[in-house]
């Protein structure tokens, strides 16, 4: 798990500095090949960053706990993030995914193994759930920073 959290951090300090150099025609405009603006694919991560908050506290908190699906198309349209400015969305990114980080590094090992079902998926333990974050969240800064 120390090595994740040692990733996650790295992937955190690495990534604003480059997403704060993003000019806005780039954040308006989507990556080639995909649907979202490199505005709504940051939101997408801003929800990512709330669900997983909420499932790695909870988490804690029993053996095993059931979460609802992330319905990502609905969130990201509920919540306009195409009108937000960029740099408000990079700032709001950073510092939520900070606080995630730091729940993370304090979830006592004997938690590690609780068990999260999340929809209609197979179950996956907390601790495979946070490095699955972490993999999520290098996946969709490389669309938004290597396009």
């Amino acid at each position: 798990m120390q090595e994740t959290l040692t990733r996650f951090e790295a992937v955190i300090r690495s990534a604003y500095g480059r997403l704060a150099q993003v000019s806005k025609g780039e954040s308006d405009a989507p990556p080639e090949g995909m649907r979202w603006s490199r505005k709504q694919i940051l939101g997408h991560l801003i929800d990512s960053a709330s669900n997983n908050h909420q499932r790695f506290v909870r988490s804690q908190l029993a053996e095993q706990i059931q979460f609802p699906r992330y319905e990502q198309d609905a969130w990201v349209a509920a919540q306009a993030y195409a009108e937000r400015p960029w740099g408000e969305l990079v700032l709001l990114w950073r510092a939520f995914n900070l606080h995630v980080l730091h729940v993370a590094r304090h979830v006592p090992p004997q938690k590690l193994g609780n068990r999260c079902l999340v929809g209609d998926d197979e179950p996956i333990t907390l601790g495979d759930h946070i490095k699955d974050y972490v993999d999520h969240l290098e996946h969709h800064l490389g669309q938004i920073l290597d396009a």
